[in-house]
């Protein structure tokens, strides 16, 4: 042994107690990572928002030019910007219009109402209202939050209906991913008396305003996850243990709630539903939920790709206009809300 080391023993010693200081710093992390989804939800919820960032870039691209009425930041709660909504409508407009109400996805961890402001430009050039609105996300807020919220919402465009260019008679559900779920949800409430008891709430929308949903690449039954595959299986687990409060959500009333599969009715309004080929989601939920519409008797257009499909389309593949996929849906989704009420363009 040296003599540096026989005068200085307690280099050993350091070593020992950094050793240890790294193994409890290691059992204090993995414990934070089982007892809280606080920090897997802010490290998926990072990914989610650079994700978000880049198709808002790619929506840009295909912005429209047509001049457009634009009231932003109309706080419907008391929360502040998490209970805000933003207003379009073509600038020639001179009354009510059939009313799109968008509610973002974000797997319900993230997300925000920014993230499809050139989406709903574009359908407001169109000759709509687009309404794009925030809710509350987990863990920062748990079920039904956002769903009081969101019906809170409904009520604020109803009450400022002449001020806003609304039709409270023509509003029409729009969302993606988690806000399909959101808007599914919503409008089984709206339309099944039953279903709205079950999850206490009371609609702002009778079911005579509620015309139609559009919804892309959604959720509607969560029953599956549990066992659901790979990295994404393991993110939506994280998500739903934020969202419902419970890291056995799968048997909470919330998670059980969530999905509307078997709660909806015949009385569930005019659907547009669409999911990409490439979405593991698509088939497991969109063309199931579609299924079960098409035998409730539920008017439902239906916009799915074959596996052999030339473009390999993504979950949310609707923003991305550079796709000409996207750009079909798109104006797919625009002929069935000329459908819906009123128009500039009727």
């Amino acid at each position: 042994m040296s003599r540096a080391l026989q005068h200085r023993p307690w280099i050993r010693r350091r070593s020992s107690i950094v050793g240890l200081s790294t193994l409890a710093l290691g059992v204090i992390a993995t414990l934070v990572w089982t007892l809280s989804p606080w920090p897997a939800t802010l490290l998926i919820r990072s990914m989610f928002e650079a994700d978000a960032a880049k198709t808002v870039e790619e929506m840009q691209r295909h912005a429209t030019g047509v001049p457009l009425t634009e009231t932003m930041n109309q706080e419907y709660g008391d929360a502040g910007g998490s209970t805000s909504l933003d207003v379009f409508s073509p600038a020639d407009a001179t009354g009510p219009l059939t009313t799109v109400v968008w509610i973002h996805g974000g797997a319900w961890i993230s997300g925000a109402k920014e993230n499809i402001t050139p989406y709903a430009r574009n359908l407001a050039a169109e000759g709509f209202t687009v309404v794009a609105v925030n809710y509350t996300v987990a863990p920062e807020a748990e079920y039904p939050i956002a769903l009081n919220e969101l019906n809170d919402a409904l009520a604020y465009l109803v009450d400022n209906a002449d001020r806003l260019q609304i039709d409270p008679a023509n509003i029409v559900f729009a969302g993606d991913s988690a806000g399909a779920q959101l808007s599914a949800q919503l409008a089984t409430a709206i339309t099944s008396p039953d279903f709205a008891e079950t999850i206490g709430l009371t609609p702002s929308l009778s079911a005579d305003q509620l015309a139609a949903v559009v919804l892309n690449c959604g959720i509607y039954d969560v029953s599956g996850i549990p066992n659901a595959p790979g990295i994404g299986g393991w993110g939506f687990r994280i998500a739903l243990w934020a969202y419902v409060g419970d890291k056995d959500w799968s048997v909470h009333p919330g998670g059980e709630q969530m999905s509307v599969i078997d709660d909806v009715t015949a009385d569930f309004p005019r659907t547009w539903i669409s999911g990409g080929n490439a979405d593991p989601l698509t088939d497991s939920q969109s063309k199931v939920f579609a299924a079960k519409l098409d035998e409730l008797g539920v008017d439902t257009t239906e916009v799915f790709y074959p596996d052999d499909h030339a473009a390999q389309l993504p979950h949310e593949y609707q923003f991305h206009l550079d796709s000409e996929d996207a750009r079909s849906a798109f104006a797919s989704t625009v002929e069935f809300l000329r459908t819906v009420g009123s128009s500039t363009d009727e």
